[in-house]
């Protein structure tokens, strides 16, 4: 049979170089057919492989494969996949696999993770792979409204995905603050707060920060002593905590608002994501004007003073000159405490105190009268003085409601 090597392009020619190959298989060594066989092989796997590939299993019949293989019923995929509702609307197709599910199918079954993932492009193998996803506050989250944008359906299964899509929305894991998935030391932190639920509300900041148009840069040298006069003299408005928010945001500062998580035990956080914008996060877990102006000019001072070397920090308010606080906690203790009332301020120190005292002095200071009453409350560690002059709930109804 005359036989002539050439690139197989049609079916006819496939069927020609299968037959040939097939009469030389047996050629014996070193002969000019061997040589001929093993090109001929090359050609053919190359036009086997463009038009006769295999299309893997899909992620049901990889399943049902295996159950036929090893012997197994939809209750041995129970401890897999979670029930037998759970594995019956699986393998009909009703419920889309988890990557939970997929991890778990692939180390205690064998069976192929590309066969499981369809069409997620791959299987997660990174920092987070050790991560119990399900510790994390899911459905207090949907309810501040994490998720938007992600399909939210059977999310209690869906905590690794739901998580990572924040942390996607943040920029990925690389653009993610140092020190967010871990205790810091330097944090002013309780010693019950859930970590999950800490990063859990704070990828929520970052993400929704991040959401924001905003070209106005962030320049060090602008927060100074007239941005901090400028700043304050919103606190005597209405609606001065809002306006606030605006005021930040034109000196490159976004502040964000996030209501407060179950066992966080969080006033405020302050970090700088990988391109240098500085993001405040307020919890307003308490209510009150002076909380409100403390808390932000103590994030202010970790921006200015501390986050060139670290990018977040969280802080408990209620710690407040612990033993545990490290020197950025009081310097930006003391950054808050300067910028809020004058370096002579004393009405502290007195004993008796009017109502109109603190009334007078706040309006020649022009600022809100809250933050001298709360100033008088800390100091003599007497919270029921003044505390009709504090703004209690005059702060998250302009951001909640």
């Amino acid at each position: 049979m005359n036989y002539k090597l050439k690139i197989i392009k049609t079916e006819n020619d496939y069927n020609s170089a299968i037959a040939y190959l097939d009469s030389i298989i047996d050629a014996p060594e070193n002969s000019p057919e061997e040589d001929i066989k093993d090109v001929l092989t090359i050609l053919i796997e190359k036009y086997e492989d463009e038009h006769y590939s295999i299309t893997p299993p899909n992620s049901i019949d990889a399943i049902k494969f295996r159950m036929e293989q090893a012997g197994l019923s939809q209750n041995d995929l129970i401890p897999y996949i979670g029930s037998r509702s759970k594995v019956s609307e699986i393998l009909s197709g009703k419920r889309d696999l988890t990557l939970k599910m997929i991890r778990a199918l692939n180390k205690h079954l064998g069976i192929p993770a590309e066969s499981l993932l369809n069409e997620k492009e791959i299987l997660p193998e990174d920092d987070f792979s050790n991560i119990d996803f399900e510790k994390y506050p899911i459905k207090e989250m949907e309810a501040n409204g994490a998720f938007k944008g992600f399909d939210v359906s059977n999310l209690k299964d869906k905590a690794e995905e739901a998580i990572r899509f924040l942390i996607e929305k943040c920029g990925g894991s690389q653009a993610l603050p140092e020190g967010l998935f871990r205790k810091s030391n330097s944090a002013r932190l309780n010693t019950k707060v859930d970590m999950y639920s800490l990063q859990g509300w704070s990828l929520q900041v970052i993400s929704t920060a991040l959401e924001q148009e905003n070209k106005n840069k962030y320049k060090k040298e602008n927060i100074n002593y007239q941005f901090i006069k400028g700043l304050l003299s919103l606190s005597i408005l209405k609606n001065g905590v809002l306006l606030a928010k605006e005021y930040l945001a034109s000196h490159g500062i976004i502040l964000i608002t996030m209501p407060h998580l179950k066992n966080i035990y969080l006033d405020g956080a302050a970090f700088v994501t990988k391109n240098g914008m500085p993001i405040i996060g307020l919890t307003l877990r308490y209510d009150r004007l002076d909380n409100y102006w403390f808390t932000l000019l103590h994030e202010i001072g970790h921006i200015i003073k501390h986050l060139d070397n670290c990018s977040f920090i969280a802080d408990d308010m209620t710690l407040r000159d612990s033993s545990t606080d490290d020197y950025k906690e009081k310097e930006a203790d003391k950054f808050a405490e300067e910028a809020l009332l004058p370096k002579d301020f004393d009405l502290d120190k007195k004993i008796i105190v009017s109502k109109d005292e603190v009334l007078n002095y706040a309006k020649i200071n022009n600022i809100h009268s809250a933050i001298v009453a709360g100033r008088i409350q800390y100091t003599q560690k007497n919270y029921r003085k003044f505390s009709n002059l504090t703004g209690r709930g005059e702060v998250s109804k302009y951001f909640f409601e």
